[in-house]
Parts: structure tokens; sequence; C-alpha cells
């Protein structure tokens, strides 16, 4: 009977843990093919381009938790500031930013 309840605790402390959120920090391939970071910054986490054209430059805050976060988005293209979000599932992170919440661009990165 013990060992019982022992494999039942310890399946549902595996099955509980696949279904945590994964993390937004780390680095991820964005859509254009540079490498982005998202790392802790003062509360919230900045997203910043590490390759390509605009490395080096802060092109996101976003605050949030559980896979779901909120925030602004740069593009560093025209350097324009949008509504932001980015949704954590696995190893993808699908980025939006819109104007007027009707016009929206998303991209799906991928975690390197």
């Amino acid at each position: 009977m013990m060992r019982h309840l022992m494999i039942s605790a310890a399946v549902a402390m595996l099955a509980t843990a696949s279904l945590a959120a994964e993390p937004i920090e780390g680095n991820w391939k964005t859509a254009s093919g540079e490498t982005a970071t998202i790392a802790s910054c003062g509360g919230a986490y900045c997203v910043t381009l590490k390759t390509g054209k605009h490395a080096g430059k802060q092109i996101g805050r976003l605050s949030g938790s559980d896979g779901t976060y909120n925030g602004e988005i740069t593009d560093p293209a025209n350097d324009k500031t949008y509504k932001g979000s980015g949704t954590v599932s696995g190893s993808s992170l699908k980025m939006k930013g819109c104007v007027l919440a009707v016009l929206c661009k998303t991209q799906t990165w991928t975690r390197l």
C-alpha cells in the first residue's frame, strides 16, 4: 500500500512539473534569423538583439509569468514601438506587436 502511494505521489509530481510554463528567459532565434536574448531587468524582461544589423539594441520590455507576457516591442528597422505580447509554448515564443489593438503582426521565435 505504501509503495503505491509513493509511486502515485511521484507520478503526480512529474505531471505537475510538465504542466509548468516554460520561462521566457534565454536565447531565441527570431523570424529574421537573428539571435535575441531575453533576460530579467528591473522587474520585467528585456529583449535585446545579440546578432545582426541591430546587435546590442533593446527591442522590447515585457512583464508577466506562466508563459504569458505583455509590454512593448520595438521594430528595429523603423524604430517604432508597439504594444506587444509574448507567449511561450515549449521551445516556441509567439511575439505579437499591435497598433490600435487591431493591426497586429505576429512572429514565432525558436529557443536556442
